[in-house]
């Protein structure tokens, strides 16, 4: 399997969108004074959770005040 059979046009959107829900968790962690559960644990799950890591932040480690 060669990178010029890999369809980028489909899978190119799918990156912006994963990096870019990365980022804005990031900067959200970093900003939010309190979260469900320790703030490490959180940017783990943010970075290595691919497209469901920043998602599941947003849903359930945020914290409502």
């Amino acid at each position: 399997m060669s990178f010029d059979s890999i369809p980028w046009m489909l899978i190119l959107p799918l990156l912006v969108i994963q990096l870019v829900l990365v980022i804005v968790a990031i900067i959200d962690l970093v900003r939010v004074r309190s979260t469900n559960g320790p703030k490490w644990l959180w940017a783990i799950i943010i970075i290595l959770g691919n497209l469901l890591g920043p998602i599941i932040y947003f849903i359930v480690g945020r914290r409502n005040e």
